[in-house]
């Protein structure tokens, strides 16, 4: 049975602007890999509510589990929960449960829960909630939609939360092997091992070093004695 697949939708003007680079996925890749999940897809998109919308609906329809990030603050442009709940056709409001935790934390801080920090508690109807132990104000997962936070520290505790809910699969093994060989040279070789082992992904990632063109070979797959043997078979077409 293959594993279950995945898919990450970032959202952010400011991703997309260049003005923050995003660490998420490749946080979110590896946990899900750990996992026996595989993140087949990662699509970024602006703070734009149709396209937040449309983007959802495809992904939720196209995968096993979709993971969010970025869009769930207080400011006017913190959209994500209003087009989740719309890509549902859910009713969304601030809700008692949210709305408590953010006043009690608030509360211990001294600060004012206001209108604009209040949006952090509005959750689609159903939802449910995905615990921050950051800075409290939650994420929620929708059917099998889980919206998370975009800042690191915030995002990463929250995959913390909900990974322990869900059924993985087997986990990705890898073996990599560097070759001092340009591409046009292996191809043929990488084609047919790849061919005679269709349950394996198979990449090839060039580098030139010292004016010398070479190729990191990377085998992956979720059966141990298959991958070391296409890796002991690769490296007998190559030996170094």
């Amino acid at each position: 049975m293959p594993n279950p697949s995945a898919a990450m939708l970032v959202i952010g003007d400011e991703i997309l602007s260049g003005r923050t680079r995003d660490a998420n996925m490749h946080y979110l890749a590896g946990a899900l890999t750990t996992m026996g999940i595989d993140l087949k897809e990662v699509r970024v998109v602006s703070d734009d509510a149709p396209a937040i919308t449309q983007a959802t609906k495809i992904l939720s329809a196209s995968f096993n589990h979709v993971f969010t990030s970025g869009g769930i603050g207080p400011t006017h442009d913190d959209i994500t929960a209003d087009c989740i709940a719309a890509a549902f056709d859910r009713p969304i409001d601030v809700r008692a449960d949210a709305r408590k935790l953010l006043a009690e934390m608030y509360a211990q801080t001294g600060r004012e829960l206001n209108e604009a920090r209040l949006r952090m508690a509005r959750i689609p109807d159903g939802a449910t909630l995905i615990d921050n132990p950051v800075s409290t104000a939650p994420g929620f997962t929708i059917e099998n939609v889980h919206v998370m936070a975009g800042v690191p520290a915030v995002f990463k505790a929250m995959v913390a939360t909900v990974l322990p809910q869900l059924t993985g699969g087997q986990p990705l093994i890898s073996q990599s092997i560097r070759l001092m060989q340009g591409e046009g040279d292996i191809a043929g070789p990488l084609g047919e091992l790849a061919a005679a082992n269709p349950d394996l992904s198979i990449g090839s990632y060039p580098f030139q070093q010292d004016g010398i063109y070479g190729a990191n070979i990377v085998i992956r797959g979720t059966n141990v004695a298959d991958v070391n043997a296409a890796t002991r078979k690769l490296k007998g077409m190559f030996p170094q």
